[in-house]
């Protein structure tokens, strides 16, 4: 009963397992091709906004310069529209200048004064030229 046991217990040899190798080769070539895939992705898009951003370009351009064709005629027109409006404010103020106003309605009416005497310049052929009027 007392007989003496092995302090250790037998030596075995332990199988170790071997560890399956990955195929780390068929890893990177994936995300290579991942890689290249999603880069090709880019570049797909990229260049379809290229397209679209060209194309509204094109259609925009003439339509910018038929907008500034009609924006120097209106600047034409207004201009010649400044100086009739000139004319016209300088001749209402003339029209409604009280200083001026006897003048105006000799003007209109052809009536004078009858203290004007009328002057009348004649060309030595017999054609009148110029009538004015005179205060004696």
């Amino acid at each position: 009963m007392n007989a003496s046991q092995p302090s250790r217990p037998p030596l075995q040899p332990i199988q170790k397992r071997r560890a399956v190798p990955r195929p780390k080769r068929h890893l990177r070539q994936r995300s290579y091709q991942l890689m290249a895939l999603e880069t090709t992705a880019k570049i797909a898009v990229n260049l379809a906004i290229s397209t679209a951003a060209i194309s509204a370009l094109v259609q925009l351009v003439p339509y910018q310069l038929t907008q500034q064709d009609r924006l120097r005629e209106v600047g034409t027109e207004v201009k010649l529209m400044q100086t009739r409006v000139e004319n016209l404010q300088s001749e209402f103020n003339r029209n409604f200048d009280p200083h001026q106003a006897q003048s105006i309605r000799q003007q209109q009416a052809y009536r004078f004064d009858p203290h004007q005497l009328p002057v009348v310049f004649v060309h030595q052929d017999g054609k009148e030229v110029e009538v004015l009027e005179l205060l004696p």
